[in-house]
């Protein structure tokens, strides 16, 4: 049952295999398989289970002594919710799915093992072999277990925004890591592309591809639907699931149009996303997406849309404050994604009556997010949590970022050489500078530490492309955000990239924005700011009284003394 591309040929095990296959003849560097291709899967809702085009895996018991790691992925536990579901004045009963009690952490394991068995059974995969894949972060985990017990050598493709806790936990695994700029799946620079591209590059490796591969959706429609069903005597009324590839509510929907067809199907698709039904929810394609593992830009080959009965969208707001809260009030230690399919459940539930019942999928654990919606401070600069009231803020506080008056951008094309990179930032007198595409996209920063340590540890040379020794994880704060804001990033960062949104519009009249740099912003510079000001006033005013006095000024006061 595996779909599996390789290095040196592409084997067809599925009878139904998803999409198109690249032909290995004409393989070059630039060959990769789209992952949104059309399904073939052959599977209708109302055949019976006999008629079913799948192979399906009967559910194994849970050993008392494990043979090794890869036996604690499934059998994870389904857990009432009580506080916050007598909050929410819900009638029927309210489940979660705690998916982050697999072996890996998320709901992600049970794919990553099916796709390696299946790859296996079907004479694909040998130890020693190297796998390959895009990924947010949860799946490479999953991977990287899975290919660190069997003895494979793993490659994990991630986009930059994913958290640097899931980078650290990939290191210690085994897998190397490339990251990627966050873009459009199909751009040059996606990490789906990336992939594709050094799997036409190095022998004996394999992707995969979650996105395509029927082993995802059928790792849930055999394990984590039919545990569903054993949890609860086969009385199922709604099942709340996001959609990131698509394949754990894919899997558990198509199972349950089977076994319990008067289960409601809830997609829940954050703001950003395009994969709701109908399109019309989609109005805000171009929100930042903070909460990660579900979402795309496209949609994915294995999700069937057909089996969920309902789409409801999400926010970042709310999922970071809902799962906070499952944390809190609920002890339950899961992700940014859990808020999300539980931000959606509160509301869809409310349709339920007494003695009727809701499962919801916690995908993964709060261990991938320590230092993001965990942490007040992040919470606060992006947003998502008001900054406790304090009657006194230094007079400057809400002065907004363009008042710096910030010198004109210094910043390197990708494929400047790291030499050259040192020479350029020595002469004109910077530590550092944004590395922009020439198309504008920010793709990271560098610094002379940056380059510096990474020739000394040998793992970049003086003729390598400054794109190798970059920042990608870096905070970006815009010129109508005020100082205040500024100085919470830089008590976490050196240093924060001032943008600037642009509307541009195409030939057809769409426009779309686009962020261009304006500048790299320091503590000095905010330090050189305030006291260059308080000077000014000494001289105006000949005292400091209005600064320390205690009072807060307004900007528009600052304003009327500037």
């Amino acid at each position: 049952m595996a779909c599996v591309f390789t290095s040196n040929k592409t084997i067809r095990v599925c009878p139904f295999l998803n999409g198109e296959v690249e032909n290995p003849e004409s393989k070059t560097n630039s060959t990769w398989i789209h992952p949104n291709l059309p399904s073939k899967c052959t599977w209708k809702p109302g055949k019976s289970i006999s008629e079913s085009p799948h192979n399906c895996v009967p559910l194994p018991k849970e050993p008392k002594i494990l043979s090794n790691i890869l036996e604690k992925i499934g059998h994870t536990p389904l857990v009432r919710i009580n506080k916050i579901s007598k909050a929410y004045g819900l009638k029927c009963e309210l489940l979660a799915k705690c998916e982050y009690f697999n072996a890996g952490g998320s709901v992600k394991d049970r794919i990553t093992l099916r796709m390696f068995e299946d790859a296996e059974k079907a004479g694909i995969l040998k130890p020693g072999d190297t796998i390959i894949e895009p990924t947010s972060g949860n799946t490479g985990i999953g991977l990287a277990l899975t290919a660190a017990v069997k003895g494979y050598h793993c490659i994990i493709v991630m986009p930059e925004k994913m958290s640097m806790e899931k980078v650290d936990i990939l290191r210690a695994l085994g897998a190397e890591i490339v990251r990627t700029p966050c873009t459009r799946f199909d751009a040059p620079e996606s990490n789906v592309r990336v992939a594709w591209k050094l799997k036409n590059e190095i022998p004996n490796s394999h992707i995969l591809d979650q996105y395509r591969n029927p082993s995802n959706p059928l790792a849930h429609y055999d394990t984590t639907a039919e545990e569903i069903l054993e949890q609860c005597d086969g009385k199922v009324d709604m099942i709340v699931a996001g959609a990131g590839t698509g394949g754990t509510i894919t899997g558990i929907a198509r199972k349950m149009k089977e076994k319990c067809p008067e289960c409601k199907i809830v997609g829940v698709d954050p703001e950003g996303s395009i994969v709701a039904l109908p399109s019309s929810l989609n109005t805000a394609e171009d929100a930042t997406m903070e909460v990660e593992g579900i979402g795309h830009d496209f949609i994915p080959t294995v999700l069937d849309r057909s089996v969920i009965d309902q789409w409801c969208k999400s926010n970042d707001t709310e999922s970071f404050l809902m799962a906070r809260r499952l944390i809190r009030e609920e002890g339950l230690l899961c992700g940014g994604s859990a808020g999300s399919a539980m931000s959606v459940a509160v509301k869809a539930a409310k349709q339920l009556k007494e003695g009727q019942r809701c499962v919801v999928i916690l995908p993964d654990s709060v261990r991938n997010y320590m230092s993001k919606f965990l942490n007040d401070k992040w919470m606060i600069t992006n947003g998502f949590l008001k900054e406790d009231v304090q009657e006194h803020y230094p007079w400057w506080w809400n002065i907004k970022v363009q008042k710096l008056n910030l010198l004109a951008p210094l910043t390197l094309l990708p494929d400047v050489n790291c030499q050259k990179a040192i020479e350029i930032l020595r002469d004109k007198g910077y530590d550092q500078a944004p590395v922009v595409a020439e198309s504008g996209l920010i793709l990271g920063m560098v610094t002379l530490s940056s380059i510096l340590s990474s020739l000394l540890a040998g793992s970049a040379q003086f003729s390598d492309p400054v794109i190798k020794v970059i920042y990608q994880q870096f905070s970006k704060i815009s010129l109508d955000d005020t100082l205040g804001k500024l100085s919470h990033i830089l008590g976490n960062d050196h240093f924060a990239i001032v943008v600037r949104e642009l509307e541009q519009y195409n030939a057809d009249g769409s426009s779309f924005t686009k962020q261009m740099v304006f500048g790299v912003v320091t503590a000095v510079d905010l330090l050189s700011f305030v006291t260059r000001k308080v000077n000014s006033q000494k001289l105006n005013n000949g005292t400091l009284s209005s600064v320390t006095s205690g009072k807060k000024l307004s900007s528009g006061e600052y304003e009327k003394n500037d």
